[in-house]
């Protein structure tokens, strides 16, 4: 069975791949390592072979880990890329580096509130749910620039783009029409004058195609760590 080291070339050698058929920098786009379910000691293996960036679903489950890792966390950036409840939001501005899944003012507001003054600024995504499905967080489409603007003036906080989840699909020329369809939403944001510069898009299953239509962030689970 292959280790983590060895997953962790084989997604970036992918990511490579993928930039350069696209005719992208190799460093245009982000390996986002997702880590929930897997414990902390293989986020230490990864970070050991060189990745910072680490995504967890459930709040408590990414506490504890930033817990029992507390001696690499100026080394480690932790992300939020589950549902964000109410009741959770101090924890996550207290812990986190960046937040992907916002979809509501009212979260944002209470992110910025929460979020301690000696900390950097909470980096945001708002997440759009750009396939429609009643399963999936986020605010539709046509929603998004009005939410991205109501973030972006709130304090304490740094509005950095938009995430999202197409639905899985096997077909690579429905993956891409999917992807496009955010990619050019990301577009259309920034040319409503918001200072966007992450599209987070892309799975183990999809990345390359993500790429192509222009994400700048994948979220990678499986291909590093294995099947939950």
């Amino acid at each position: 069975m292959a280790t983590i080291t060895e997953n962790l070339q084989s997604v970036r050698s992918r990511i490579s791949q993928a930039c350069s058929a696209a005719q992208r920098p190799a460093d245009a786009v982000t390996l986002l390592a997702v880590s929930k379910t897997f414990p902390a000691e293989a986020v230490k293996q990864a970070h050991a072979a060189g990745q910072r960036a680490f995504g967890e679903n459930y709040v408590q489950e990414a506490v504890d880990k930033i817990t029992a890792l507390a001696d690499l966390r100026s080394t480690l950036q932790w992300h939020l890329i589950g549902p964000l409840q109410s009741n959770k939001t101090r924890v996550v501005a207290e812990q986190f580096d960046w937040v992907q899944s916002v979809d509501r003012l009212k979260i944002a507001e209470r992110l910025s509130e929460q979020r301690p003054a000696h900390l950097p600024p909470l980096q945001v995504l708002v997440q759009v749910n750009s396939s429609g499905e009643d399963s999936k967080s986020g605010v539709p489409p046509e929603q998004a620039l009005a939410l991205c603007e109501a973030v972006a003036a709130l304090p304490r906080l740094q509005l950095r783009g938009i995430m999202a989840l197409p639905a899985p699909t096997p077909d690579p020329e429905a993956q891409r029409r999917a992807l496009a369809t955010v990619c050019a939403l990301f577009h259309n944001l920034r040319g409503r004058g918001l200072s966007l510069d992450t599209l987070s898009m892309g799975m183990s299953g999809d990345l390359e195609a993500a790429i192509v239509e222009g994400s700048t962030m994948v979220r990678v689970g499986t291909a590093l760590f294995g099947h939950r």
